[in-house]
């Protein structure tokens, strides 16, 4: 038996955690926090370093947990849930570089809630068992619940409420749904078991709707997501990385591990409402951007457009399209993480969010400005970053599905850059307010090393996305001959 590399990886930053209720200074704490992320870091870049293109699930771990009900401590990876395991735990790193100085009470308990918050999110992308799956999607509201309510800003604790109301109103339907699942499925948890099963369509349909609930909250889709802004606005630098760094893949992530290849019939059938659905994310989020004059509820709003592209790309049912939604699932993660980086290091500065509030600030501070820019033209999925990749994937593979649902999408990119650009021009080119208002430095060292890595990544996969298209292509084609086999009906 080998090294448990993927119990390393999920449970290294919950060791740390534990390591960290032990210690008293403030810098000791910070300093293993962050020693414990780059380890977890290390542990998954040498995970990517092994990994072998397949639609196996490959270092698999398997014991029996409650044998009686079908339970097993179960854990896998795949080319559609490797990538997202990197990304926690860059952004695990990243979060803890960015609540350096941000955070300046209860450093111990926060820095605490951030590891266990990220070995639920790693669990969630590893686990091979429905139980398990459950236990880690649901533990996850506890720390995300603390790290809003009690470091977030005034309104805090709305938000934190409303944040936990929606997500545990979606887990509850999930329950149900894996409950019947359990019992149409050979009474067994095993994800890979219960993939295989051909349930019955009404069966199907039904778990449809109740898994839908639960992954649009996460997502989120509209008309389930008015917790977001709140909780993006009101969520601390890190929380609102790790919000729209990784929870929101949950949802989508949901969609793909368990909609397409378990409910396929269903999945099919009920494509067109979710592309539907898509669009319309797709233009509200951008139109709702566009009248945004808050830093950080902007980019919340943008969230909401460009995850739309994902759930787009998904329920196209073709290759270009899945590809597309994963790639972009991934790039969204960085980006949109980036910008967030991005709001937190101006807010530490002024203690403003408000567009009004800047001008000049390629001025004052022009290394600050440039990957700002950098970012933002992502973000627009400008030709040479990231998000064209993913987004060109997902449009193509939309405009297959439904030629009116491609152009409704082409709209929503077109408002993206409206608001982006109008964004940019007035914080970074717009008249020096800067200077006269507040007094700016540029990024230190430290916040250099937060930025360089999402930095690198940008162009890596705007300029050469091939390793990471092979990583999760053939996982795709296995899922595409899942959907079509079993969801046309033979």
């Amino acid at each position: 038996m080998g090294l448990p590399l993927l119990s390393l990886i999920v449970f290294t930053p919950a060791v740390g955690a534990a390591v960290l209720i032990f210690l008293r200074s403030d810098d000791a704490i910070r300093r293993t926090a962050l020693a414990i992320t780059v380890l977890d870091l290390a542990l998954c870049i040498a995970m990517l370093a092994s990994f072998d293109a397949t639609h196996v699930m490959q270092f698999v771990e398997t014991h029996p947990w409650v044998p009686a009900l079908g339970i097993s401590y179960s854990l896998g990876v795949d080319g559609i849930s490797v990538l997202f395991v990197f990304l926690t735990a860059l952004l695990g790193s990243i979060c803890v570089l960015a609540s350096w100085v941000a955070i300046d009470r209860k450093v111990k308990e926060f820095m605490v809630s951030l590891l266990v918050m990220q070995t639920l999110m790693l669990g969630v992308f590893c686990a091979l068992d429905l139980f398990l799956f459950y236990v880690f999607w649901e533990a996850m509201l506890i720390p995300m619940y603390l790290i809003i309510g009690v470091w977030g800003g005034e309104g805090r604790f709305y938000a934190a409420f409303k944040f936990f109301l929606y997500t545990l109103a979606g887990s509850v339907l999930f329950l149900v749904g894996v409950i019947v699942l359990y019992f149409n499925g050979g009474r067994t948890f095993d994800i890979l078991v219960l993939t295989a099963q051909d349930l019955p369509f009404p069966i199907q349909s039904w778990l449809f709707f109740a898994f839908l609930v639960a992954f649009a909250v996460k997502v989120p889709m509209v008309p389930v997501h008015t917790w977001l802004p709140d909780a993006h606005v009101q969520a601390p630098t890190a929380g609102s990385i790790i919000l729209a760094g990784v929870l929101l893949k949950m949802g989508a992530y949901g969609f793909l591990r368990f909609s397409l290849p378990m409910l396929a019939e269903a999945s099919v059938y009920y494509s067109p409402l979710m592309l539907a659905l898509s669009a319309l994310a797709i233009v509200y989020g951008g139109l709702l951007a566009l009248a945004q004059d808050d830093l950080k509820k902007l980019v919340a709003y943008s969230s909401i457009s460009h995850m739309g592209f994902v759930t787009l790309g998904i329920f196209s049912l073709n290759l270009r399209g899945l590809e597309g939604a994963i790639l972009q699932m991934f790039n969204h993660g960085v980006t949109t993480g980036a910008l967030f980086l991005f709001v937190g290091l101006i807010y530490e500065r002024t203690h403003s969010r408000s567009i009004a509030d800047y001008g000049g600030l390629m001025k004052a501070a022009p290394v600050y400005s440039a990957f700002f820019a950098l970012f933002t033209l992502s973000s627009m999925a400008l030709p040479g970053t990231n998000s064209f990749v993913g987004e060109l994937l997902v449009l193509s593979g939309g405009f297959e599905a439904s030629l009116a649902v491609g152009a409704v999408a082409i709209l929503g990119a077109l408002l993206s850059a409206a608001y982006l650009l109008s964004m940019y021009g007035k914080v970074a080119l717009g008249p020096a307010i800067v200077g006269a208002r507040f007094k700016i430095r540029d990024v230190n060292a430290r916040e250099m090393v937060t930025i360089l890595p999402l930095a690198l990544l940008v162009l890596w996969l705007g300029f050469y996305p091939k390793p990471f298209l092979g990583i999760i292509d053939t996982s795709v084609k296995h899922l595409m001959a899942q959907v079509h086999g079993n969801g046309s009906g033979q």
